[in-house]
C-alpha cells in the first residue's frame, strides 16, 4: 500500500521566471507586484518575459516579503550577466526528496514542488505506485528532473546529496481515528525513513509531516542522536497547516483581505495542543470572547472537519500539501540566502519547559537561526490558560515518541 503524504505551496502568481530564484513565500500570504527591466530566460518552456510581474492573491508573499522580492531581483540584476542573451539568470540548484510520494499528500505536494524554480532535482520515493507519479510529473516543463525510487532497496539512492527531505509517509486518518491511533504504524515508518536519512544525507533539512507530529518529531530526533548526526536546527515538524487554517478562518470571520492576515500558532500539532495566538493577529483586530473560543476550537479541529466531510474517502491531503510546499519553499529560500524567512514549526525548543514546541522561527542556510520568544510574551488570559492546559498532553506525546525510539535500536 502506498504511503501517504502532506504538503503546501505557493502558486497563483502570473510569473515569468528564469532559472534562479523563486517567488519567495513567507509566513503569510500576500500580494506582490514587482518589475524588472532585465530580460529573463524562459522558465522551462514557459513564455519568456522582458519584465518580472508577480500578481498573486494566493501566494505566500507578505507585505514584508514583497519588498524583499523586489530587492532580491534588484541585487541579482546588478550582477554580471551569465548569458549573452539575458540580463538576469535564475538557476535551479536544490535537490528535494519526498518520502511517501505516491500517497494522498505526496502527489499534490510533488506537483507543487515541481513548480519551484529553485529545485533542480525532485526524487520521489514510496513502497509502491511511485513510478507512474514520476512519469506524469516529468512531463511538466519546469526545471527539476524527476526520478522515482521504489522500496527499501532504492531508498538510499533516493536520498544521496539531497538538501531537503520531506516525510509525509504513513497511513491517513479515517473517521473516528485519533492521531494517537496512527502512532504504532507511523512511528515505525518514520523511524525507518529517518535512519536512511541519517545514513545518506545527514546535513539535509528534515520536514516531518507524518502524524502524530507531536511524537514523530521526537522519534526522528532520537534516531538521529543514536546515529550521531542530530542537528536540532535542521529537524522540523511541519505545522504550517495550522497557520494556513488560522489565517483563512480569521480572514473569513473578520472580513479581512486574506493576503494581509498572519496568525502565529504555537504548541503542537494535534487537538488542544494547537494554540492560535489570536491576540497577535496581524493586522491588529479585536475578537469577542465567544469569537476567540469558536475560532480556536475550529482551528484545533479543522482536520476532523475535513475527515468527516470526506466521509471515509480521505483526510486533509490537499490543504496539507499546500502547507507543506510553502514550508519547503521557505526552506529553499533560506538555503538560497534569503535573510527574511520566518515560519512556525514544531522543533526542539527552550521557550517553555517542554523539549519540543511549535513557534515561529527564523530560517537560514544552516537551519534555525533564531527563536522568536516575544510571541509568547503578552498573551491574553485565554491564551495563557490554554498554553498551560496543552502542556500535559503535549508532554505525554513527546515522551511517548522518545520512549518508542529508545526501545527500538537503530539499524547499523
Amino acid at each position: 500500500m502506498a504511503t501517504t503524504s502532506a504538503a503546501t505551496f505557493s502558486i497563483g502568481s502570473t510569473v515569468s521566471f528564469g532559472r534562479r530564484g523563486s517567488p519567495p513565500p513567507l509566513t503569510k500570504p500576500s500580494a506582490a507586484r514587482c518589475t524588472s527591466q532585465n530580460s529573463l530566460a524562459s522558465f522551462s518552456g514557459l513564455k519568456a518575459a522582458t519584465s518580472v510581474k508577480c500578481d498573486s492573491e494566493s501566494s505566500f508573499l507578505g507585505k514584508e516579503s514583497s519588498a524583499a522580492l523586489r530587492g532580491s531581483f534588484a541585487r541579482k540584476a546588478q550582477k554580471p550577466s551569465q548569458s549573452s542573451h539575458h540580463g538576469l539568470q535564475l538557476q535551479a540548484s536544490y535537490k528535494v526528496a519526498i518520502l511517501g510520494a505516491a500517497g494522498g499528500i505526496g502527489q499534490p505536494l510533488a506537483l507543487l514542488i515541481k513548480m519551484s524554480p529553485l529545485v533542480s532535482a525532485l526524487n520521489l520515493y514510496d513502497i509502491a505506485n511511485v513510478k507512474g507519479v514520476a512519469a506524469d510529473l516529468s512531463h511538466c516543463n519546469t526545471p527539476s528532473q524527476v526520478l522515482d525510487f521504489t522500496g527499501a532497496s532504492e531508498l538510499g539512492n533516493c536520498l544521496k546529496g539531497v538538501n531537503v527531505v520531506v516525510i509525509p509517509a504513513g497511513v491517513p486518518r479515517k473517521p473516528g481515528m485519533t492521531r494517537d491511533d496512527l502512532f504504532n504504524i507511523n512511528a515505525n515508518i518514520v523511524k525507518t525513513l529517518v535512519e536512511a536519512v541519517a545514513d545518506n544525507c545527514p546535513d539535509a533539512f528534515i520536514h516531518v509531516i507524518s502524524n502524530p507530529v507531536n511524537s514523530t518529531v521526537p522519534i526522528a530526533a532520537e534516531v538521529l542522536k543514536q546515529k550521531g548526526v542530530y542537528d536540532p536546527k535542521k529537524l522540523f515538524g511541519v505545522t504550517t497547516l495550522d497557520v494556513v487554517r488560522a489565517n483563512t478562518f480569521v480572514a473569513e470571520k473578520k472580513n479581512l483581505k486574506l493576503i494581509n492576515v498572519d496568525v502565529p500558532v504555537i504548541g503542537g500539532h494535534a487537538g488542544i495542543t494547537i494554540l492560535p495566538l489570536l491576540s497577535k493577529t496581524k493586522p491588529s483586530v479585536s475578537f469577542s470572547d465567544e469569537e476567540v473560543e469558536q475560532l480556536t476550537i475550529r482551528i484545533q479541529n479543522a482536520g476532523t472537519e475535513v475527515v468527516e466531510a470526506k466521509a471515509g474517502a480521505g483526510s486533509a491531503t490537499l490543504s496539507m500539501a499546500y502547507a507543506a510546499a510553502r514550508f519547503v519553499e521557505s526552506s529553499l529560500r533560506a538555503l538560497d540566502g534569503d535573510g527574511d524567512v520566518y515560519e512556525c514549526s514544531f522543533v526542539q525548543s527552550d521557550l517553555t519547559d517542554l523539549p519540543f514546541f511549535a513557534s515561529r522561527v527564523k530560517l537560514g542556510r544552516k537551519g534555525i537561526e533564531a527563536m522568536i520568544p516575544s510571541d509568547l510574551q503578552g498573551l491574553s488570559e485565554y491564551e495563557e490558560k490554554a498554553l498551560e492546559a496543552l502542556k500535559p498532553e503535549l508532554k505525554a506525546s513527546i515522551e511517548k515518541g522518545i520512549a518508542f525510539a529508545q526501545k527500538q535500536p537503530v539499524t547499523a
